[in-house]
């Protein structure tokens, strides 16, 4: 049976609502496993590391497994001297994001994030080699890529993780544009991303909506939505589905998604409660068809 499970959050959401979040996701999201950590902005991480002791044990107490994910960009020292105190853990499972993570791990066991670019079978070969337990793959590598790297990955004995839920995590920069949008800088961003809870829009000359900004990251607009495509993703051999935390009702997306893998509901069904979730926000599937990734394949979606 695939696994499925919850990335870690994105944005800068305040710390009351990280908590009320993860202690829903334990109570009520039936995801089989989670992971935690600042990815995104070191700037951002005191405001949540004090809660994570607390947020590990009620999250493993309701049989979740828990994964603590790296940053993905490491520029200063202190950036490196918490990815080495990170890198220093034999518990929980790391996800490494960051080549300077990988440096700092060795060949203990570790997860491979999807800010790693594991494109293709040698690579993920390569890994492997390193102490790779797992490799989540990169949003936007189409189906025939993603079912080679589920065949060797397979053959290697390793998990292979897809995203299948969220805005696609586009890049990342040395600058903070969410800062230089309200006149500030990177240094003195007085953490104006807080007030972006599902990411900064960002519009073309003509006013249409094409990007989102969070922080340092880019992301796309749409929702990568491959729902329809779980069935083919299992046949595949892909092992874990991945859903990226978004400002609408996790636990109900959970929800659709585990309907569909457990055959309790058809797609098509799961599919029209996702959309009532996420009101009305647009989904995408472009990358897996090989597409431009802000499309939706009609084909692949319910009439």
């Amino acid at each position: 049976m695939m696994k499925l499970t919850l990335g870690p959050i994105a944005y800068h959401w305040a710390a009351d609502t990280r908590r009320d979040f993860y202690a829903r996701i334990a109570d009520e999201a039936p995801v089989d496993e989670v992971y935690l950590g600042e990815v995104i902005c070191s700037k951002r991480a005191p405001f949540h590391e004090p809660d994570l002791p607390g947020t590990i044990e009620r999250l493993q107490r309701a049989g979740k497994t828990v994964v603590l994910s790296s940053l993905a960009e490491v520029m200063l020292k202190r950036e490196r001297r918490a990815t080495e105190d990170l890198m220093s853990m034999e518990w929980p499972e790391i996800e490494i994001n960051n080549a300077a993570g990988l440096y700092a791990r060795g060949n203990r066991p570790h997860r491979i994030g999807p800010f790693m670019n594991a494109y293709n079978e040698a690579t993920i070969a390569w890994m492997a080699r390193q102490g790779a337990t797992h490799v989540c793959l990169p949003t936007e590598m189409p189906a025939p890529a993603i079912a080679v790297a589920a065949r060797a990955a397979g053959e290697l004995g390793i998990g292979i993780e897809v995203q299948v839920f969220g805005r696609a995590p586009l890049a990342v920069s040395a600058r903070c544009y969410h800062a230089r949008a309200h006149g500030r800088t990177k240094d003195n961003c007085r953490f104006v991303c807080e007030d972006d809870a599902d990411g900064m829009p960002l519009f073309t000359r003509n006013e249409q909506p094409i990007l989102r900004v969070n922080g340092i990251q880019t992301q796309s607009e749409s929702y990568v939505d491959l729902l329809p495509e779980t069935g083919q993703l299992a046949a595949d051999g892909v092992t874990h589905l991945r859903l990226m935390p978004q400002d609408v009702d996790m636990v109900g997306v959970a929800s659709a998604f585990r309907k569909v893998l457990n055959e309790e509901q058809a797609p098509d069904e799961a599919e029209t409660s996702l959309r009532e979730i996420c009101r009305g926000r647009p989904f995408s599937n472009g990358f897996y068809y090989g597409e431009a990734g802000y499309r939706r394949i009609a084909m692949a979606t319910p009439a």
